[in-house]
C-alpha cells in the first residue's frame, strides 16, 4: 500500500509539473525588445497567413491608430504588447521621408506629454496607458525622427521606456511606476555640427534581472547596468565616443556573457557583470547606427556614415585591441570582413545560412554568413528610401519601405519577391512578430496581421 501510496504521488506531482510548464512562456517565443529576442529579428513557426489586404481587411486582425508620433517598434511578452509615442498639439509635421542631406532638425519647442502603451496583442485594446514625463524636449528631432524612437524592454514582469533626455522608467504589468531615473541632457546631436539635433535612439535591453543602457552623445558618454527590479546601478562605464543611435546586445564566450556594442570608436564588448571593457575596435561609419546581431559564433557589425562602411563578422573570443589595419584586412579574431558594403540605418538580418544587408536606397545584399561571399544582390520595388530593419519568419523576410509597402522576399540563395503590400502610410520601423500575428507600426497606426 505504502508503494503504491508514494507511486500516486509521483505520478500527481509529475502532473502538476507538466501543467506548470505547459503554461510557462518562453522567453525566446517572445519579443521583448528591439527587433525581438536578442535582437534577431526571428520568429519561425509563427504559421503567420501569406498575404493580407488592410483595404478589405483580409486577415488583418485589427487596425488601432496610435496618438503623437513615435518610431519605437511594438514589444510582445504573452497577450501584452507595449508601444511608445510623443504627443504635442504642435509638433504636427510628421515624419519626412525620401533621401536627402538636411539633418537640421525640427522648428520646434511645444510641450509633449511623453507616453507607454500596454495594448492587447490579441484586439487591440489598450490595457492601460501612462503618461511618463510632461514638458518641451530638451533634445530636438530630425526631420526623418521622433522624440519616442527607442522600445520598450520587458521581461514579463516589467516594462522599461527610455526617453533619453526625458528619462528612463520602469513599470510593473499593471502599470504602476517602480522605478525612474534622470540622466540629464544626452546630446544626441552631429558629432561635428552640434546645431543638428537628432533626438535619442538607443533602446534599452533586459537580460536575466538585469537592465542594459547604452548613451552614446556628444558628453559623458557610457553603459550602464541596472538592477531590474530596484533600479538600483551595478555599474557605469565610461566610454570615449562620438554620438551613436545603436542598440546594444547580449552575446556568450563560453560560460561567459558579454554585452557587444556598437560604435566608432569603441565598437566591442563588454563584461555583463562588472562592465569591463574586454575588446574594443575602432573605425567604421561615424554616425553609427545598426545593433550587433549575434549567431554562428560570431558577431555581426555594419555601419556607413562618411568614407567607410564595413561589415565586420567577429569572433566571440575576442579580446583586446582588434582595430584592423587598413580595414578589411583580417586578424585572428575578424573571420571575415566587407570594407565597403555596410548599411547607414538597418540593423543586420541573420538567418539560417545567411546575412542579409538592406540598404537605404532599398539595395538587399544576402552573403554567406560563414564567409561573406556574396550570394545576391537585389533591388527591392521602386521605392526611393527605406528605413525598417528587416524580420523572417518560416523561410521569409518582410521589408518594409518608407512608404508603407511591405517586401516579402523568399530565404535563399537567389532572390525571389514573394508579395507587395501597401500599409497605406508612412512606415520607419521593424515589424514584430508572435505566435500567428505580425504587427506594422506605422506612422498613425498600429496593424496586426493574422488569420481571423
Amino acid at each position: 500500500m505504502k508503494f503504491h501510496l508514494q507511486s500516486l504521488g509521483t505520478i500527481i506531482a509529475l502532473f502538476i509539473l507538466s501543467l506548470t510548464l505547459k503554461g510557462q512562456i518562453k522567453p525566446e517565443r517572445q519579443w521583448p525588445g528591439f527587433r525581438g529576442y536578442m535582437a534577431s529579428g526571428v520568429l519561425d513557426n509563427a504559421k503567420l497567413p501569406e498575404s493580407f489586404d488592410l483595404h478589405k481587411m483580409i486577415n488583418v486582425r485589427w487596425k488601432t491608430e496610435i496618438p503623437g508620433l513615435g518610431l519605437s517598434s511594438p514589444v510582445i511578452w504573452g497577450d501584452k504588447l507595449f508601444i511608445t509615442t510623443s504627443v504635442s498639439k504642435s509638433d504636427n509635421q510628421g515624419i519626412k521621408t525620401g533621401i536627402y542631406g538636411d539633418g537640421m532638425p525640427v522648428a520646434d519647442s511645444s510641450v509633449h506629454d511623453w507616453k507607454v502603451f500596454c495594448i492587447d496583442k490579441n484586439s487591440g485594446k489598450t490595457i492601460w496607458q501612462r503618461t511618463a514625463y510632461t514638458g518641451i524636449p530638451k533634445i530636438r528631432r530630425h526631420p526623418k525622427s521622433t522624440h519616442a524612437n527607442t522600445s520598450v524592454a520587458t521581461d514579463g514582469k516589467y516594462a522599461v521606456a527610455f526617453f533619453g533626455s526625458e528619462g528612463l522608467y520602469c513599470y510593473d504589468y499593471e502599470g504602476k511606476l517602480i522605478w525612474k531615473k534622470n540622466f540629464g541632457v544626452l546630446k544626441s546631436v552631429a558629432y561635428d555640427y552640434v546645431a543638428a539635433e537628432w533626438e535619442f535612439a538607443s533602446s534599452p535591453i533586459i537580460y536575466n534581472g538585469v537592465l542594459i543602457i547604452q548613451c552614446d552623445v556628444l558628453e559623458n558618454s557610457f553603459l550602464a547596468a541596472f538592477d531590474l527590479k530596484t533600479g538600483k546601478e551595478l555599474w557605469k562605464t565610461k566610454r570615449d565616443e562620438y554620438p551613436g543611435w545603436c542598440t546594444p546586445n547580449i552575446y556568450k564566450d563560453g560560460d561567459k556573457t558579454l554585452i557587444a556594442v556598437n560604435g566608432y570608436k569603441h565598437r566591442g564588448g563588454y563584461d555583463f557583470e562588472t562592465g569591463k571593457e574586454i575588446w574594443w575596435m575602432s573605425g567604421g561609419g561615424d554616425v553609427p547606427i545598426p545593433t550587433p546581431v549575434i549567431g554562428k559564433d560570431l558577431i555581426y557589425f555594419n555601419s556607413a556614415h562618411g568614407p567607410s562602411s564595413p561589415i565586420y563578422a567577429i569572433k566571440t573570443n575576442a579580446s583586446g585591441d582588434i582595430t584592423t589595419k587598413p580595414t578589411g584586412i583580417l586578424n585572428e579574431y575578424v573571420k571575415w570582413s566587407i570594407p565597403h558594403g555596410g548599411s547607414y540605418i538597418h540593423t543586420l538580418l541573420l538567418y539560417r545560412d545567411h546575412l542579409y544587408n538592406v540598404n537605404w536606397n532599398g539595395s538587399i545584399v544576402c552573403y554567406d554568413a560563414g564567409t561573406g561571399k556574396v550570394l545576391y544582390n537585389a533591388k527591392l520595388g521602386n521605392a526611393q528610401s527605406f528605413i525598417a530593419s528587416p524580420v523572417a519568419s518560416d523561410g521569409k523576410l518582410y521589408i518594409i519601405d518608407e512608404q508603407g509597402n511591405v517586401y516579402i522576399i523568399q530565404d535563399g540563395i537567389t532572390f525571389k519577391q514573394l508579395a507587395e503590400i501597401p500599409l497605406n502610410d508612412i512606415c520607419l520601423t521593424a515589424p514584430a512578430i508572435t505566435d500567428g500575428m505580425i504587427f506594422f507600426r506605422t506612422q498613425k497606426y498600429l496593424v496586426a496581421v493574422g488569420k481571423k
